[in-house]
């Protein structure tokens, strides 16, 4: 299968000292059309993704993968895309994040702590008492086996 041979190159890229940060998030393969999803522990430049489209088009035109007819797209994951491992909720400890739990149920919130087992948001709840408002600041950790999905919210 072609998306885990793709992998794999993109794995063994990823050891050079200029990549070493960098990981693979999807690859997802349309007809003719072949998108590489990545991401890093810091941030991917378009230079990143200019290089490892070099890269990956140099051996797919010698080993002749996909003929000559084909198109390539290297990205970051973008916010549009679901947190899938947990160096990347590390990565946006700060940031607005909504998980969906398998459930039905949603949380909101600003990550405070992430490890390799858990995320920690914080939110503020408010609820009535009598007729005054009271509100709390909940601090809820969520291991990732618990979530369904995650992403990242856009403030503006």
């Amino acid at each position: 299968m072609r998306t885990e041979d793709i992998h794999n190159l993109l794995t063994e890229k990823f050891r050079e000292e200029d990549f070493r940060d960098c990981f693979v998030v999807g690859i997802e393969m349309t007809g003719k059309k072949i998108s590489v999803f990545i991401d890093s522990d810091k941030s991917v430049t378009l230079e990143t993704c200019r290089s490892l489209s070099r890269y990956l088009e140099n051996i797919f035109d010698e080993q002749q993968w996909f003929g000559e007819d084909y198109v390539l797209e290297v990205s970051s994951s973008g916010l549009s895309r679901p947190l899938i491992f947990p160096r990347q909720f590390v990565k946006n400890i700060g940031r607005d994040l909504e998980i969906f739990i398998p459930d039905g149920s949603r949380l909101e919130g600003k990550i405070l702590e992430a490890d390799d087992r858990q995320v920690t948001i914080g939110y503020e709840n408010v609820r009535r008492e009598n007729k005054k408002k009271i509100k709390e600041q909940i601090v809820k950790s969520v291991p990732y086996s618990e979530i369904k999905i995650a992403k990242i919210l856009a403030r503006i």
